[in-house]
């Protein structure tokens, strides 16, 4: 960006500057913990009174991202430890309020079942010792900093079993209040397997043309207020955004064309090419040799037919200028067959010796000497010696491996030496003792030495685009955000519902700048902001705002809303328009044929022809044989119901099996606990504040 050009260019003037603000920022924080005023959050949530310090809550946060990878974000982690944090917060405080302790003996039994697998606590014959778990604890006393970590973990450990522990007979305590009567089971017969038959007339709501019901926005406002419960949202806003992009104008590119092509001589005459590589070029010199289908589809079929020493270009790939010298040709396999010996440097599992690096350069030489001598024996001191545990149970082997596979110095012995040949290389891994046994399709390959220059937006470019975007900035916060785009060619781009946690907006990616900004108490609706992001500047405008839970608008709920209001209405007006007093009357009346329905059960009330009505197939099974309904508002329509036949299900001996169905829902009853007891609770989430 331009203005780090422009720091840089200012030098230790600005450091001194930047220096001193810091300070004053510190100094500010301090007095601001210390004294009055709103001070720094250090509580990330409040639960039913119990405070989540931010201190733990960030470093659980911290530690589970890095478990889960480079590619993963806060946002994820920090939604995963909130659920633990909230469900184990919420469960405790009912086993605290009821009194729900463990005996060490459930410790115990608990750990010898957890623990039984690892070889820490296991005795000779691999058994869970409590003795061994005794032990270990003893060896935390140790007063080194790696004993006094291990016994905070394991005191950690401890704590987290002893919680799990009461929390899960917490749980059982409540499954147990779940016991289901035979009666029950009975019932849940019944409803599967009781059966009847009827006729019926239907009278479908499409019948009234929608545009003939008029839904007002009162009608869905009231809606909405008498089903809160149903309409409420989090608190959300909603943007639009502009954005500048830093990239290469015309005359950029030419000038970067112009200045690759005047080190064209140059490149081609230098005898160093690898430090002139280093030296000019935005990317580093790659020792390793190309095949064909390696190179750039637009250049390989025509510097694969170049000589030592000839330079190609330039070129363009993607947003680069490239000159490429072929500093190399041979022939050379495109698999390779070897197998090896790696004496690392430090311990090695195998034969549980540590060895210094000068100590496993000696054993290795000494294994050399050997093989070379006895080949028969490379699998018996692959046995004996080697950390691989990779290749350790194929006798070292990797079997027809492709060039770019392994580490460098063993891919470029295994690939240039011959087949038969033995020696040793060192890797980040330690010393390998490497026999070449097969190379397959000898090809012709080129090594070449690349000078690469990135297209990159100037100086001029940058304070331009800089000077554009903070423009329109002052115009939008001026005069109508719309307008000033639509006068610089630009079309707003919305970003509607914005939660307060939100990490990635559309369009933008992982901002956690400009939500923060939107959901700031001083940041009303219409504001007007400029943020960096990466290499583009967003001019972004609030136009909605919710900062604290609400009601949807009349806008989002009427998809919903209005299919409702409408059916009932329809079902008035079909209602005023019914008459007579048996089915093919109001058929008659309704201009519709009268339909019959068989084997209808409660637990899949599903009429053919009608759609699924359980409010229908209920009420027909509260009549007996020829009666009738009254006029049922359904899902689909307007129904009238006569019964025809009821058939009951034969008595059953014993109703154990329905009744097996209401204990095996039981299974739920932990996650449904959780979720009562948060729906409940009073939280007060402050996460937002510091994320």
């Amino acid at each position: 960006m331009a203005i780090l050009n422009s720091i840089r260019k200012k030098g230790i003037f600005l450091v001194i500057i930047i220096a001193l603000a810091l300070f004053a920022f510190i100094v500010s924080d301090s007095l601001t913990k210390g004294g009055g005023g709103q001070g720094i959050l250090d509580t990330v949530a409040t639960i039913n009174g119990t405070d989540l310090s931010r201190q733990d809550f960030m470093g659980q946060v911290e530690a589970y991202q890095r478990s889960l990878g480079p590619n993963s974000t806060t946002a994820q982690a920090m939604s995963v430890i909130w659920q633990r944090e909230l469900r184990n917060t919420l469960m405790q405080q009912q086993v605290d309020e009821l009194g729900i302790t463990i005996s060490e003996d459930q410790l115990k039994e608990t750990l010898s079942n957890a623990l039984a697998n690892d070889p820490t606590f296991q005795d000779e014959n691999g058994y869970y010792s409590e003795a061994k778990l005794i032990a270990y604890e003893r060896s935390l006393d140790a007063n080194t900093p790696q004993a006094r970590s291990a016994k905070q973990d394991w005191i950690d450990y401890l704590e987290r079993t002893r919680q799990s522990i009461v929390q899960n007979n917490y749980l059982a305590m409540v499954r147990g209040g779940f016991v289901s009567t035979l009666a029950e089971g009975e019932q849940q017969y019944r409803f599967e397997n009781d059966k009847i038959n009827i006729e019926y007339v239907h009278i479908p709501y499409s019948k009234i043309a929608d545009e003939d019901v008029v839904i007002s926005e009162a009608e869905i406002t009231a809606y909405i207020k008498t089903n809160s419960s149903r309409f409420e949202i989090d608190p959300m806003v909603d943007i639009q955004y502009v954005s500048y992009l830093e990239e290469a104008s015309i005359d950029d590119i030419e000038a970067k064309r112009t200045d690759i092509e005047n080190m064209k001589e140059e490149f081609k005459t230098s005898e160093d090419y690898e430090s002139y590589v280093n030296d000019k070029s935005d990317n580093s010199f790659v020792d390793r040799w190309f095949y064909k289908n390696n190179l750039p589809a637009s250049i390989k079929d025509s510097i694969f037919t170049f000589s030592e020493g000839d330079v190609y270009g330039p070129y363009k790939v993607d947003n680069t200028f490239n000159l490429s010298r072929v500093v190399g040709v041979r022939q050379m396999p495109d698999s390779v067959k070897a197998r090896h010996i790696l004496i690392p440097i430090g311990f090695n599992k195998t034969d549980s010796i540590t060895r210094n690096k000068d100590q496993a350069k000696i054993t290795a030489d000494s294994i050399l000497k050997v093989v070379r001598s006895d080949r028969s024996k490379f699998e018996d001191l692959v046995t004996k010696f080697t950390s691989d545990e990779g290749s350790k149970e194929d006798g070292g082997r990797y079997d027809w491996y492709p060039y770019g596979q392994m580490v460098v110095a063993f891919r470029d012995y295994t690939f240039e030496q011959k087949t038969g040949d033995m020696g040793i290389v060192e890797t980040q891994f330690g010393y390998h003792i490497i026999e070449v046994e097969g190379q397959k399709n000898l090809q012709k390959v080129i090594k070449v030495a690349t000078v690469t220059l990135e297209i990159e937006p100037s100086e001029k470019t940058r304070n331009d685009v800089f000077s554009r975007g903070a423009k329109f900035e002052e115009a939008a916060r001026d005069g109508d955000y719309n307008e000033v785009a639509d006068q610089n060619g630009l079309t707003p781009k919305p970003v509607n519902k914005i939660g307060k946690l939100d990490a990635t907006l559309p369009g933008i990616g992982n901002n956690r700048t400009i939500i923060n900004w939107a959901f700031q108490e001083d940041v009303k609706v219409g504001d007007v902001k400029r943020f960096n992001v990466g290499d583009t500047y967003v001019i972004a405008q609030l136009t909605r705002k919710n900062s604290e839970k609400a009601l949807m608008s009349v806008a989002e709920a009427s998809a919903i809303v209005i299919p409702i209001l409408r059916n009932k209405k329809k079902a008035l007006k079909i209602r005023e328009s019914v008459s007579g007093n048996i089915l093919e009357e109001v058929a008659s009346s309704q201009n519709v044929v009268v339909k019959s329905a068989l084997a209808l059960t409660r637990s899949n009330p599903t009429i053919a022809g009608a759609g699924t009505e359980p409010e229908v197939v209920g009420a027909a099974f509260g009549k007996t044989v020829g009666e009738l309904t009254d006029l049922i508002d359904g899902e689909n329509g307007v129904y009238m119901v006569q019964v025809l036949a009821v058939n009951k299900a034969p008595v059953l001996d014993n109703y154990e099996a329905y009744v097996s169905q209401f204990t095996g829902a039981a299974g739920a009853i932990n996650s449904s606990v959780y979720e009562a007891l948060k729906k409940v609770a009073d939280i007060e989430d402050n996460r937002a504040a510091f994320y």
